[in-house]
């Protein structure tokens, strides 16, 4: 192909300055809340084996699974959001405010985004394989901004 470049590095920047605006959406994952939901009766049934008193147990064991049945509504109730990501600037806006301190980091297909809001507070929102699907999540991976490299420190010992 005559028209391809021969430098990988040069693809690679190509692509950083010609990134758009990309628009991503983030609503609360069925899988997250029924995990949630699933780990309350495993937390009860892990309290009821254990060689605790059942006086202390039973309540335990309710506890478990009432909690986990708050944490799951809780999560279904988060408001939707949408992060704006453009690439080229290292800008990014969750619906509508500009942040800082952005970071996005993957393990495997599930992405997980944190910043700080205007007022300074710490945010994260995740994204599983039912609410970014994978061209989705491509384009989330190729808008999201550089990471920065990290501090470097003394090469030698003091």
């Amino acid at each position: 192909m005559p028209n391809s470049t021969h430098s990988s590095s040069a693809s690679a920047h190509s692509r950083r300055a010609d990134a758009t605006v990309v628009r991503i959406d983030w609503r609360p994952s069925r899988w997250w809340c029924a995990w949630l939901v699933a780990c309350g009766p495993l937390a009860a049934a892990a309290v009821l084996v254990s060689e605790m008193p059942p006086p202390v147990a039973w309540p335990l064991a309710l506890s478990a699974v009432g909690y986990a049945l708050w944490l799951a509504r809780r999560e279904w109730r988060r408001p939707a959001c949408s992060l704006v990501l453009a690439g080229d600037a290292d800008r990014v806006e969750v619906d509508g405010e500009p942040v800082g301190d952005f970071a996005l980091q993957w393990r495997g297909p599930l992405a997980f985004a944190a910043w700080r809001d205007v007022r300074g507070r710490r945010r994260r929102l995740a994204w599983w394989p039912d609410t970014l699907p994978p061209a989705r999540r491509r384009e989330l991976r190729l808008a999201a901004p550089a990471p920065r490299a990290a501090r470097r420190g003394p090469s030698m010992a003091p």
